[in-house]
């Protein structure tokens, strides 16, 4: 006899967690499945840190999801009496002109957002870790910091399990077939039936989305932890969270000392090299590690003393680095997440919300119109990221 659920998750990653958790708060009758475990090595949703800004650079579209984030944040450490996100402010360092400075400053300054701009003598007053150029300034965001994602998802998936939710670990679903009134979704281990799906399944997600397989491409990022030369300069108190425009040379993110390892620090989609994400993830070579030693030598010297620890996870990628949630073109049973491209985590306080929506309305009342199949489709760009070869 096959069980029926109002909702399905496929994939309990960060989207598929949150998502599931508000649905079954919600009073949905729901199950999430997910291949691997929970905050697993071959996904996007580990790593001790994830940042967190207002100031944002990429697009001031994003700014009221964030802001509605940050609200939905401090209400899951309510309900879990637990800290998930710690504020130390993020600084974002590069040229006045560069894509990260002013783009933040555009958004501050359109959505009348607290920050303040730091030229290379006062950072070097007040925050001497970093490493400026004569020419280059600052803009701090006071309000960012850095959220824990393993507490994050294990919390959503604790509420949603006390809310009701069935979950299922080490189970892949290979087909979701559309039906009369829902889907029905196959695994090794036998037949679900549901209303709506949700499907948040990363770097796996084209297997189920076809529509994705031209579009959403799985690449390798590679983080390095270093004990610091100046432990105290590089404590959270005295070293923010940061973003660095290295023109050319790409962008780089990076965490003051919040735990054992040190000073966290990656550069944004590393060398894009794409992946199978069946396989496991490439190991760390010595062009990572010359690549990620070189930059926290040159930036962040109080930082740079011995590497601990490097690892490699992978960002799913879309063309134009935007979010997708949208339903499926021509199921609007299936609801599809495939928000990351190395810049989601922050939004699955807010992701989780809009899926629920979707699944339950099929709409949402919170800004997503830029983040749908026709807006992906409408993208055009010289260098997709289908092109990247396999590295």
């Amino acid at each position: 006899m096959t069980v029926e659920f109002d909702v399905a998750v496929i994939g309990l990653g960060a989207m598929g967690s949150a998502a599931l958790s508000f649905l079954s708060a919600r009073g949905a009758k729901t199950i999430g499945i997910d291949a691997y475990f929970p905050a697993h090595a071959l996904s996007s949703s580990h790593g001790d840190s994830r940042l967190i800004r207002l100031g944002y650079f990429e697009d001031p579209s994003y700014v009221p999801l964030l802001q509605r984030a940050y609200y939905n944040w401090r209400a899951l450490e309510i309900r879990l009496r637990t800290e998930i996100l710690t504020t130390t402010g993020v600084l974002q360092v590069g040229a006045a002109d560069s894509k990260i400075v002013a783009g933040t400053r555009a958004s501050c300054e359109m959505h009348g957002l607290a920050h303040e701009v730091l030229d290379k003598a006062e950072m070097g007053r007040r925050f001497p870790a970093f490493q400026l150029d004569d020419d280059e300034i600052a803009v701090l965001d006071p309000q960012g910091g850095y959220l824990r994602p393993e507490a994050a998802i294990a919390g959503y998936l604790k509420l949603a399990a006390q809310d009701g939710a069935v979950l299922h670990f080490g189970e892949r679903i290979t087909a979701i077939e559309p039906g009369d009134g829902g889907v029905t979704l196959r695994s090794a281990d036998g037949l679900y039936r549901a209303k709506k799906a949700v499907v948040a399944t990363g770097p796996w997600i084209a297997e189920l989305v076809p529509q994705l397989k031209a579009h959403a491409v799985p690449i390798r990022q590679v983080v390095a932890w270093y004990q610091p030369r100046d432990g105290f300069a590089t404590e959270p108190r005295r070293m923010p969270c940061f973003l660095r425009d290295e023109g050319a040379g790409g962008s780089y993110f990076g965490f003051p000392a919040i735990g054992i390892d040190g000073v966290k620090v990656g550069r944004h989609a590393h060398f894009r090299e794409r992946i199978n994400p069946d396989e496991p993830n490439p190991p760390v070579n010595d062009a990572d590690t010359a690549l990620l030693d070189g930059f926290i030598s040159k930036r962040v010297p109080a930082a740079a003393g011995q590497r601990v620890n490097a690892v490699t996870c992978r960002y799913t990628m879309l063309p134009s680095e935007d979010f997708l949630l949208d339903l499926a073109p021509g199921n609007p049973n299936v609801v599809v997440a495939s928000p990351c491209s190395g810049h989601g985590f922050k939004f699955t306080s807010v992701v989780g919300e809009i899926l629920a929506d979707l699944a339950l309305e099929a709409a949402t009342s919170l800004p997503v119109a830029a983040f749908s199949f026709d807006a992906m489709n409408r993208f055009e760009c010289g260098a997709r990221v289908t092109d990247i070869p396999l590295g």
